[in-house]
């Protein structure tokens, strides 16, 4: 199992990417941060980082105002 933002949970699969994940999600914001672990995941890194079964994902939409 896979939380992200300490609320929502999906299951774990081998080999699931953070693109993986952000597609199952519907994150389709331009610019997001993604830690998974406590750990910040480059947005090149996206397509080949892979997430561990239990993982605590983070994902944060960068929002300017004004």
């Amino acid at each position: 199992m896979i939380r992200v933002n300490k609320r929502t949970e999906v299951a774990w699969e081998e080999g699931i990417t953070v693109t993986d994940l952000l597609e199952k999600l519907n994150y389709t914001y331009p610019h997001i941060i993604v830690k998974v672990n406590g750990e910040l995941v480059r947005r090149h890194a996206y397509d080949t980082f892979t997430i561990p079964d239990g993982a605590d994902v983070r994902v944060i939409h960068l929002i300017a105002g004004g």
